[in-house]
């Protein structure tokens, strides 16, 4: 009986109008409806019509699907009510949103007009009700029209433009309509698909499908088509940004990357896609707004805890990575649809439709939905993760960049750790010179605590200070706090290697604590439920198993930390190669150098091998585990539960163990990545909290049982002074022992302030003393970057920095910009005082000789200028600036003698300068001395002997009387001199005034050179090699498809036979065998490539750095060193890591495909064409996916190099710029370079999306159509049937993962292709055996040059013009001329370091016919401004260990070091003293000498002297005294005393030698130029008696 039979029944004239009895017949029908519908009413029989139906509807309404939607209302009504109040509350802060679009009005529109259709089509049903004959009732047809004109409210709210409320009323609208819509396809196109239920509102006829599609449209097109609006944000500096387009892209468009189609076909269309073409960076992804979210949780001076890094990265993005725990929770969920359809369908097949409840169809809609919406999940997760992961690399680089700002400057040194190791000392030498390039990491750690984030801008530092600061610690020696004791080296490694580690870091947090549990629960619930506990049997064998690769990884995690410790000594071996391959190449030490890195990057490599061959075990685990877990379940199923194996239960689990299988895939392969990962968030997370910093930012350590002395905080009387009182001073806050482990001895400095200190302001105060006394010292206390100890109750140390601080060097420190962006220094540009700053620093004449004038770019460490023209342009960035005080240290030291006294008279006299406040060090006394108010002497022992007046501290000093009284006899002598500036130096003039060349970027597709760059070097019989490794793939992916069909061929058995006579033994020991056999295979293909991979890695980097030792100055010159670090780390790692795995899986994967549609076309031959057409659109896709793909892997690569450079010019001048206060204009820098590299990185990964995507979508439709053939079509058994879906959806997955996998190995291959850029850059003549000199050669130091002439490139002007000279051996020759003459054109082009013509023998031999390895070795230059190695002084002299220390003492001895120090003194310098990269830890002077002994040790017939000042008459004592008498000398003069007594002066003028011969002979020409320049010096007199002298000897 049916309910409208029994409403029939209860039809009757009056039952509106009175309540009558029922009839027996009617009590008869309504019991036995009760019976059947409403069981829990009772007495029903008894009840009166009108109240059974009421009771009946009311009983049914409450619990109508239908309502569903109305409760939704109700609820959203709830939520709009509240966030109106809250909005009326909040109106002042409202967010801005974007003006509306016309797309998006047009869309609300169409949503408007469906649900006026549904409101039209529910008054319709209302008003055609005259009785209660159909399922919606009164009530719920009432609901509904209620539910429809509250969305028509809703969407008119939409037009309000309160934007919060507009937000919400859309959002509810497309909700409660979606909810609709899946209500009415649950209850009526459900139904369709089962076999014996029919739709719930079939009564309504064609109205029904006129509401479905309504809803469609309304609830599920239109919002999915419906532009997003977007929160206006702003930039770093508060503009408006403009949005991207995924800010605004419909929802539809966001999750296929619709967006991206014009971008992407605009890449197909031209030939390289460039930086400028790109979307727009989104706001929410600018450094500025991520430093904002991040560093209260990560910056140690904000973050009151101290945690590692990766907790706090989990901190900021924790609701990011909540999204994608759901978005991960579904797609584990929805991976299960493609098995669950399998089974279904198959088991249909098996018994023939018998006891079916749904139909097949629904089974392949299910296989096809949920495999896209699967497919969906998986790129909108990665699009996610990968954000979070630019997020994250952004946030770190910020976050070390800042760290480094903070971080005490000291000449780091290395300790010998098991004699190889290179680790940071816990000292800071004694240092002369303040580290404005720190070679190296110091290992003293330090702890933060709670602390501003901003530090105040003033300084007045002592005890008893109350502010909050970081506590410094001690280092934690078990975790290897520094790993390398490499300054710059490691942070370049933290910000490029270390942060590549981390690319993946949200995915393996998803992964390990959603994921892969959930997936795993899953899977053993669907193969319990197919096989039985069989299953739990298999399960349970696999976890026993595991402790294997746990054990595995525990020990790559180990090695991968020893390997980036090997790293970081190559990445730091690499920096400081680059920084002193100028001198490196004129000495001759190419090879030698190339073998040193290759021992380190051998060391490294054995370490590669041994992490590579620990994670190829664990993923030979992945491999085998899950074949012997299926092995032992179907064992136990078939031998054990004596089950019979169906095709439904064996493709469908095998579809589950293919799951389980990439699940332990990706668990043993992601898991080394984790240990890496790990690794590199330890050394991160060190960093950050374990590395000193300079007091600004730490507490005071006051050692156990000391009192902690009572002052105040600046004292009245001493406001606005500049002094110290009470305190003494070290390079770092650690108490480390004089002597290191391994006998090297660390140098401990201690400055001492007893009394007080107070320079005078608006005046010009000296510091004087002897080398290595501590002046720079004294400047570095002011400036804060020494560490403070108060030595009594008012100690301070004071600098006011309210009117600001200006700093300049002594060793000049300018950024890769042009000359004048280097005085300004982000300052305005005032013409009239920038004029005046040219003038008085002496730098007008010099910009006269480049073409671009002050626009001219001076190079990576300003390697177009001059030591002298840096100092200038060094001191007019302080005086240009307005700060009120001003240090300069030695600022004169590198200067002749004439232009040191234009600075003195018309610098430090001028109006730029006066009344403001001047503290310079020097060693000029009596040239600067009678404009000083104000002088303070330094002792050796870093005391201040005596301050006051110039007389008061002579009286005081008798050295420093003998000093002066010496220093004003050499000045009177000195009225004329040469002039020292080199602008030949550098290489041409460029009107443009750019030196460094754009970066090098190829167009289009990688080429061949530089795949075969790689595979050519894996093997000496490459083809051998990958003939071998491709046919081991292949044999080893054929047996796993034979398994398979093993499995179903099994299977099949038990349709024809029975299952007693199916041999199990016969299946399951070849079913063992196979898997065994293709298990050996793989071991073997896995360890013969590994090796082939490791002879590449090494063989590449060889190439890599002889090419770079190989090339010409020139070409160093225009190419900044970042580029070059850059691939020697990024993308050396990229061929280490990189092209290694992403070359097998190019292999594997095409194998892989090769064989899966052969067994499609094998089964089922129709689809041969369909394969074709997926693997040609396939293709067609990842061609055009190329074009955009390579042009922004072009990009990134060089945008990360800018970032690295920043890096390095910061850190290099760091001083410099706390000094002038400059950090917030780096960061904004940083945040430039950044953003620009974060923009192409996400365009990068969003081209990934977009194909993945697409071929993904093309996949599915294959696999589905297969599908619909064979269940529809073909007639294949269950069995074959099984297999063919098996292959068909590992072909459709396989193919578009061989195409990604293709195109990453290309991408991945531009790391190649930038390698082979600098494999084929411009060289220098390579060795011969016919340039090997004689053994014997040179015996004399005979020099004869022939029509020399020389330019720096092929195209640009000679620079030297037909010179010819003979110089017998022995002779001393001095070398004069003008700024521009070419006298450092002719030094280098005797080493032939240029463009040479014309002709040179050296000793009887043409130089042109030698190798330059051997004529570099052979002669001996001494730059003015020489270059130091970080390691002991005995390394620096010796750098191959081809001496003994004797001879190396006798050297030290003869150039006079020994003269400069006591014996007992404890920090005097001995062979074992650590020297500091670039010999930060020594003065100019005492670099000087360690080059002139480096000089004496080679024993060079011909040596060349850049004359120097701070220590020339030490040298040239030397010269004149021990010099051997077989030694050519050749003397770049600065003044005319030093070479007057030479043997033979040339005079040099534009590249012309206009006068050579003896000083006696040249003084006679009366237009002579030389005699020109003696006879207008002071010290004519004596100048000629010099000559005269000369001449006689």
């Amino acid at each position: 009986m049916t309910r409208r039979a029994y409403i029939c029944a209860l039809r009757r004239p009056g039952l509106g109008s009175r309540v009558q009895p029922p009839t027996a017949h009617e009590r008869k029908l309504r019991a036995s409806y009760a019976r059947l519908m409403l069981p829990s009413i009772p007495h029903i029989e008894h009840m009166s019509t009108l109240h059974a139906v009421l009771v009946l509807i009311g009983k049914r309404l409450w619990t109508n699907t239908l309502l569903v939607p109305v409760y939704c209302a109700i609820f959203s009504a709830i939520v709009l009510l509240v966030t109106g109040l809250k909005d009326v509350r909040r109106t002042s802060s409202r967010p801005i949103y974007s003006a509306t679009t016309t797309t998006i009005a047009v869309c609300r529109l169409a949503q408007l007009l469906t649900i006026l259709g549904l409101l039209g089509t529910s008054v319709y049903s209302l008003v055609r009700h005259n009785d209660t004959n159909n399922d919606l009732g009164l009530g719920v047809s009432v609901a509904q029209c209620a539910l429809y004109i509250y969305l028509g409210i809703l969407e008119l709210l939409t037009l309000s433009g309160n934007a919060p409320l507009e937000f919400c009323a859309c959002a509810s609208a497309s909700y409660i309509l979606a909810v609709t819509w899946i209500v009415y396809m649950y209850r009526d196109v459900w139904p369709l698909a089962t076999i014996d239920t029919s739709p719930a509102d079939v009564s309504e006829g064609k109205l029904l499908w006129v509401k479905l599609v309504l809803l469609s449209l309304g609830g599920v097109v239109i919002p999915l088509l419906t532009p997003r609006k977007y929160l206006l944000l702003t930039g770093p500096n508060n503009e408006r940004i403009e949005p991207a387009p995924e800010q605004t892209a419909s929802i539809l468009s966001l999750v296929i990357f619709g967006f991206l189609e014009p971008l992407v076909w605009k890449a197909w269309c031209i030939p390289r896609l460039t930086y400028e073409m790109l979307p727009p960076l989104p706001a929410y992804d600018y450094l500025a707004n991520l430093r904002r979210q991040s560093f209260p949780h990560l910056d140690p001076l904000q973050s009151k805890l101290r945690r590692h890094v990766g907790f706090g990265l989990i901190r900021v993005f924790w609701a990011q990575l909540g999204n994608l725990a759901i978005l991960n929770v579904l797609f584990v969920i929805t991976s299960f649809a493609a098995p669950v359809s399998v089974n279904q369908l198959l088991t249909y097949m098996e018994t023939g439709g018998a006891g079916a409840q749904i139909r097949p169809w629904f089974w392949i809609a299910l296989f096809f939905v949920g495999s896209s919406l699967r497919d969906i999940l998986v790129e909108y997760f990665i699009f996610n993760h990968t954000r979070i992961n630019i997020r994250v690399q952004a946030i770190i680089t910020d976050l070390v960049f800042e760290h480094a700002l903070r971080i005490r400057v000291k000449a780091g040194t290395t300790d010998v750790d098991d004699g190889d190791v290179s680790q940071g000392l816990n000292s800071r030498d004694e240092n002369e010179v303040v580290a404005e390039h720190p070679g190296v990491q110091d290992e003293s750690p330090a702890d933060t605590d709670d602390a501003p984030g901003t530090p105040p801008k003033g300084k007045g530092k002592h005890t008893g200070v109350p502010a909050p600061r970081v506590k410094a610690a001690e280092t934690d020696a078990a975790e290897g706090s520094s790993g390398s004791g490499h300054l710059i080296g490691r942070i370049n490694n933290l910000v490029s290697g270390d942060l590549r580690t981390l690319d993946d870091l949200s995915q393996f947090f998803i992964f390990f604590t959603v994921e892969w549990p959930l997936q795993v629960t899953l899977c053993t619930i669907f193969l319990y439920k197919v096989l039985g506990w069989s299953a739990i049997l298999g399960i349970i064998f696999m976890v026993c198993m595991l402790p294997i690769p746990g054990y595995l990884a525990k020990n790559v995690e180990g090695t991968q930390a020893a390997k980036m410790k090997r790293t970081d000594e190559r990445v730091q071996a690499v920096t400081e190669m680059m920084n002193v391959i100028r001198m490196i190449k004129l000495f001759g030490w190419e090879d030698r150098t190339a073998a040193q890195l290759d021992a380190k990057r051998e060391v490294e490599l054995l370490l590669v091998r041994r992490t590579k061959m620990l994670t190829s075990c664990i993923n030979l685990c992945n491999y085998a585990l899950p074949y012997f877990v299926m092995l032992a379940t179907f064992f136990t199923y078939t031998v054990i539960m004596k089950k019979e194996l169906t095709a439904s239960t064996v493709f469908s689990s095998m579809t589950v163990f293919d799951m389980l299988r990439d699940e332990m895939h990706s668990f043993f392969y992601i898991m080394p990545q984790v240990m890496q990962a790990s690794v590199s968030l330890k050394r991160i997370t060190d960093f950050l909290w374990n590395t000193e910093l300079i007091d600004e930012f730490t507490e005071e350590n006051v050692p156990a049982g000391e009192d902690i002395l009572p002052n105040s905080n600046n004292p009245p009387d001493h406001d606005g002074v500049v002094g110290i009182r009470h305190a003494s001073f070290t390079w770092s806050n650690d108490t480390a022992p004089s002597r290191a482990p391994g006998g090297t001895r660390k140098r401990r400095f201690v400055l001492t302030v007893d009394d007080e200190l107070l320079f005078q302001r608006g005046k010009l105060n000296l510091i004087v003393g002897p080398t290595g006394s501590g002046k720079t010292s004294l400047l570095m206390a002011l400036l804060g970057e020494l560490h403070y100890i108060p030595t009594g109750p008012d100690a301070f140390v004071s600098l006011p920095r309210a009117d600001g601080i200006a700093y300049a060097a002594q060793e000049s420190w300018v950024q890769n910009d042009t000359i004048r962006n280097n005085i300004l220094f982000g300052a305005a540009y005032d013409q009239v005082r920038y004029d005046k700053v040219l003038e008085q620093c002496a730098l007008k004449r010099d910009l006269a000789l480049f073409d671009a004038g002050d626009h001219t770019e001076v190079g990576e460490k300003g390697i177009t200028l001059s030591g002298g023209q840096k100092a200038r342009i060094t001191l007019a960035r302080a005086v240009y600036s307005t700060a009120n005080i001003l240090l300069l240290d030695d600022i004169l030291a590198a200067l002749d003698v004439h232009t040191a006294k234009w600075i003195v008279e018309k610098c430090l006299k001028g109006d730029l300068l006066q009344g403001r406040t001047i503290v310079l060090v020097t060693h000029n006394i009596a040239m600067v001395a009678p404009i000083a108010d104000f002088v303070v002497d330094m002792g050796s022992d870093g005391r201040i002997l005596s301050q006051g007046s110039l007389d008061n501290v002579l009286a005081q000093d008798s050295h420093l009387v003998k000093e002066v009284l010496d220093e004003r006899a050499e000045l009177e002598k000195a009225e004329q001199a040469a002039d020292v500036e080199k602008p030949e130096d550098a290489p041409g003039k460029q009107a443009s005034g750019k030196l460094v060349v754009a970066e090098e970027m190829e167009d289009g597709r990688v080429g061949w050179s530089a795949f075969r760059l790689y595979f050519a070097n894996t093997s000496n019989r490459p083809t051998l090699f990958w003939a071998v490794y491709v046919s081991a793939h292949v044999v080893h992916n054929l047996l796993i498809n034979v398994q398979a069909w093993y499995l179903g061929s099994w299977a099949s058995q038990y349709e024809t036979h029975p299952g007693s006579e199916v041999s199990l033994q016969h299946y399951l020991s070849r079913y063992a065998a196979m898997i065994v056999v293709s298990m050996a295979i793989a071991v073997f293909f896995v360890v013969w490539f590994l090796y082939g991979s490791i002879k590449a890695s090494r063989i590449i980097h060889q190439k890599l750095v002889r090419s770079v030792l190989g090339t010409t100055l020139r070409w160093l010159d225009r190419t900044p060193t970042a580029r070059i670090i850059t691939r020697c780390t990024e993308d050396i790692q990229t061929v280490d890591d990189g092209i290694q795995k992403i070359t097998q899986m190019v292999v594997e994967r095409t194998a892989i495909m090769v064989l899966k549609v052969v067994a499609v076309v094998v089964f089922s031959p129709v689809f041969l064409a369909p394969s074709v057409v997926v693997a040609a659109l396939g293709a067609l896709l990842g061609n055009v996916y190329m074009k955009g793909q390579m042009s922004t892997k072009r990009e990134l690569s060089t945008s990360k190099a800018p970032v690295m450079g920043h890096f390095s010019a910061a850190v290099s001048g760091i001083t410099s710029i706390r000094a002038y206060g400059a950090q917030e204009a780096f960061r904004e820098e940083l945040f430039k370079r950044v953003d620009r590299y974060s923009r192409v990185y996400i365009m990068h990964e969003n081209f990934n999306r977009w194909m993945s995507a697409r071929m993904d979508f093309v996949g599915t439709v294959y696999a589905t159509s297969l599908a619909v053939y064979l269940v529809y079509v073909s007639r294949l058994s269950a069995s074959d049937t099984g297999f063919s879906l098996n292959m068909a959806t590992a072909f459709s997955a396989i193919i578009f993962a061989v195409i990604r996998t293709y195109n990453a190995f290309e991408i991945n291959s531009t790391s190649l292709e930038r390698i082979q850029q600098y494999l084929t850059v411009e060289q220098e003549p390579k060795p011969s055996p016919d340039g090997v000199p004689p053994a014997y050669w040179p015996a004399s130091g005979h020099l004869v040059v022939e029509n020399l002439s020389a330019r720096y490139s092929s195209d640009g002007p000679k620079v030297l013009h037909d010179i010819s000279f003979e110089i017998a051996s022995g002779e001393r020759v001095g070398i004069v001329g003008r700024t521009g003459s070419g006298k450092s054109s002719l030094t280098l082009a005797l080493l032939r370091c240029i463009i040479t013509e014309g002709h040179v023998w050296y000793d009887g031999l043409a130089t042109d016919k030698l190798n330059l390895d051997a004529l570099h070795s052979n002669i001996t230059i001494i730059p003015q401004v020489p270059e130091l190695l970080s390691g002991t002084l005995r390394q620096n002299l010796d750098p191959f260990g081809e001496h003994e220390d004797a001879v190396l003492n006798d050297a030290l001895r003869s150039a006079g070091l020994f003269n400069l120090q006591e014996e007992g003194d404890e920090s005097r310098i001995t062979l074992d003293t650590e020297i500091a990269g670039g010999g930060a830890n020594l003065s100019v002077g005492q670099r000087q000498i360690l080059a002139l002994a480096r000089a004496i040790i080679r024993r060079s017939k011909l040596l060349i002297l850049d004359e120097d000042y701070e220590t020339d008459a030490i040298i040239q004592t030397y010269l004149r005294t021990e010099l051997g008498k077989d030694v050519t000398l050749l003397t770049v003069a600065h003044r005319l005393q030093t070479i007057m007594d030479a043997d033979k002066i040339m005079v040099l003028d534009a590249g012309h030698i206009v006068e050579f011969g003896k000083p006696s002979e040249l003084l006679k020409s009366e237009k002579g130029m030389l005699r020109a320049l003696v006879d207008e010096s002071g010290d004519r007199e004596k100048l000629y008696v010099m000559a005269a002298g000369a001449s006689a000897s």
